[in-house]
């Protein structure tokens, strides 16, 4: 007769907690498990970011929108598209020009030329939604993260981790792409 267990010694009965059993059974249980927390992380931040520029003003856009809105304003300087894809890893430029267009008739950003180059700058209009969206992460974010007790040092550690998981996932798809 087997006996219920209770607590931690339950959950080892469990497995990993991954989206997909089937890639948890190779050679790395654990990077099943990262895949799926990467999941559960990119959707709920992309919902986050959707609600806290709505909560600044903003409400029409979708998260690669509040992304390029970022990066525009990021140090206050004007971004060629390619520096903006370049900065998000992002392969199809249409997406990025699409949300730059979007993002020029609610007049957060303006195109101009610098030379023969298109260059994109964030108005006083977007620099003020992104001021916004900033107090209210601060508000309702930076405390509840510093909560779970992890030092600035650790959270830097992890994203530098991040970055370079995101390398071997870009080398592997070039990997993938000549089979």
């Amino acid at each position: 007769m087997k006996t219920k267990k209770t607590g931690s010694e339950a959950n080892t009965d469990l497995g990993p907690i991954v989206s997909s059993s089937h890639l948890a059974d190779g050679g790395s249980p654990a990077l099943s498990e990262v895949e799926f927390g990467m999941i559960l992380a990119q959707h709920a931040f992309g919902r986050w970011m959707v609600r806290c520029m709505a909560a600044a003003g903003v409400s029409e856009l979708s998260p690669l929108d509040v992304l390029v809105l970022h990066t525009v304003n990021h140090r206050g300087r004007p971004k060629k598209l390619a520096d903006i894809c370049l900065v998000l890893s992002i392969e199809d430029t249409h997406t990025v020009t699409y949300s730059i267009r979007k993002l020029e008739k609610l007049d957060l950003v303006k195109s101009g030329k610098l030379g023969k180059e298109k260059i994109i700058a964030v108005t006083s209009l977007g620099e003020k939604a992104c001021l916004r969206y900033a107090d209210i992460r601060e508000t309702l974010l930076v405390d509840a993260v510093r909560s779970t007790g992890l030092s600035e040092e650790r959270m830097s550690e992890i994203a530098g981790f991040l970055r370079a998981l995101s390398g071997h996932y870009d080398q592997a798809a070039r990997a993938a792409s000549s089979l």
